[in-house]
């Protein structure tokens, strides 16, 4: 492994420039940062490499490899499946070690704070992220506080506190449990997977197993859910950075999902709005993308509109058809998963689709019975 590049943050508003440290987790501005960092990949050092998304080593943040904080994730399997009479592309998220995508983001996210010496960390969660940032910060013996909502899962809450970390419940909305949480890292690091840079780093190597999968080609479009949109911006981070390379020739369309339940994305997409509509939130069964205010959405529309994209809103009762035609086809995913499945059938076009399972149904316990 060779010496990386130098990095640093950028401020995504005023421009501002940061030493990357492990006391800084914003801008003096308020606004979330970016990381600079020039990414390399040689496909002759891939051979013989570990099959984990490590692989990637040299495309990744870190300045040793010996800071690595891992349970040999990544590199799940990419299938051919016929769901609703169409062949689509997809790629098992839901098989990470503690069943979702976000153990992507987790594993490089809790390296880099292990490699800066953090020793306590405050993240705030609907669940999924929580419980993996809970696993890795176990793993590298960081302290660790997930913040709640009030509902969350309690399957999901139990996964978090067999980790070791501390749960903080919190009564009111999804913005409000965040704000909760920053308030509480004023004196500690805010380890957030959507305002966290090196998170979106590690949600990256999704486009890089993909294209490395399909012989360093990429499919026409991949729809995802989206919430945060750590898997959306990680993807395009990742496919961006790849053409740039000249691995691949170009980045395929995204396709970002909401609930009709919680679509502010959706609607700022559609009016062309230059500030993130007031939405009135309801109860969705995808409750992993129930997120009224996500703090990257100029990002996350700006990714889709570069690749000729689109935003779409599915309806709870399509949701719920797309779930059971997974479950049909021996793919046990939690209800958020199956929301890009959901809007593949609202798209009248020919093409090759990937869709990402990201959760797995494992987490609900007997909360999925319901949607038999």
């Amino acid at each position: 492994m060779h010496r990386k590049k130098e990095a640093y943050f950028e401020c995504s508003g005023c421009g501002r420039e940061y030493e990357i440290s492990g006391s800084i987790w914003r801008c003096r501005c308020g606004c979330h940062l970016n990381l600079v960092f020039d990414a390399e990949i040689n496909r002759e050092r891939l051979e013989g490499r570990e099959k984990t998304l490590w692989r990637y080593f040299e495309a990744l943040p870190l300045e040793e490899t010996s800071s690595i904080i891992s349970f040999s994730e990544g590199f799940t399997p990419l299938l051919k499946a016929e769901l609703f009479n169409q062949n689509v592309l997809v790629k098992m998220e839901y098989l990470f070690p503690t069943g979702s995508f976000k153990d992507r983001g987790s594993t490089v996210m809790i390296s880099k704070l292990k490699e800066l010496g953090v020793g306590e960390i405050v993240e705030d969660s609907s669940g999924n992220a929580g419980a993996s940032v809970s696993a890795y910060s176990a793993r590298a013996k960081i302290k660790c506080h997930i913040f709640v909502p009030e509902r969350a899962p309690e399957t999901k809450l139990s996964q978090i506190e067999f980790y070791g970390a501390e749960i903080h419940r919190i009564k009111g909305s999804r913005e409000e449990v965040a704000e909760r949480a920053r308030n509480f890292a004023e004196s500690r690091y805010y380890a957030s997977h959507s305002w966290n840079p090196f998170f979106l780093h590690g949600t990256k190597t999704f486009a890089y197993e993909i294209s490395e999968q399909l012989n360093w080609r990429t499919p026409d479009a991949i729809i995802l859910p989206v919430g945060n949109g750590t898997l959306l911006l990680g993807a395009y981070l990742g496919f961006r950075e790849l053409r740039d390379m000249g691995l691949i020739e170009e980045i395929p369309r995204l396709i970002g999902v909401q609930s009709a339940s919680c679509a502010p994305l959706f609607r700022a997409f559609r009016e062309n709005s230059e500030k993130l509509p007031e939405i009135e939130v309801r109860e969705t069964i995808a409750d992993g993308i129930s997120v009224s205010k996500p703090v990257r959405w100029k990002e996350i529309l700006a990714a889709i509109r570069e690749t000729d994209g689109e935003l779409i809103a599915v309806e709870e009762s399509e949701i719920i058809e797309a779930l059971r035609e997974l479950g049909r086809k021996g793919f046990y995913v939690e209800p958020t998963s199956a929301v890009s499945l959901a809007a593949l059938r609202r798209i009248d076009e020919s093409g090759e689709f990937l869709i990402p399972l990201t959760g797995s149904g494992l987490k609900l316990g007997e909360r999925m019975r319901r949607f038999l």
